[in-house]
């Protein structure tokens, strides 16, 4: 049987896990949405993939940092600002890019998602439900 200190060290560790998929989840967000260029390979043969993907990152952004125990009023508001303008900055100051009010629509969609299912991580670890 595990002693408390061992407990203790793997509860740190997965934490720490936790985080570092955060940090990793916001820099890739970030790279795909203010890169100068398409970020990532050109997917454009695969219909909505850009939709997906825009989801996808905004889900993970908004679960991991609710799962890190960042507060719910800042993350949220902080990512449905960053659905809209991110939208705005690709329009008018990216030259190679354009602004699709769908991916920002994808983006609130992922950042509803990501919170739903991070606040019942949120409660089920804490044996609430």
């Amino acid at each position: 049987m595990p002693d408390s200190a061992t407990r203790v060290r793997g509860v740190g560790t997965r934490l720490w896990a936790w985080r570092a998929g955060f940090v990793l989840a916001c820099l890739v967000q970030l790279y795909g949405l203010y890169s100068p260029h398409q970020a990532g390979p050109d997917t454009s043969s695969i219909p909505y993939s850009d939709k997906v993907a825009h989801f996808a990152i905004f889900v993970a952004v908004a679960y991991l940092g609710l799962r890190v125990g960042v507060p719910a009023r800042w993350l949220l508001a902080a990512l449905v600002v960053q659905a809209i303008g991110s939208e705005f900055v690709q329009h008018y100051l990216l030259p190679d890019r354009s602004g699709d009010p769908f991916d920002s629509l994808a983006d609130l969609l992922g950042t509803a998602t990501g919170a739903w299912l991070g606040f019942r991580a949120v409660q089920k670890s804490r044996g609430t439900t």
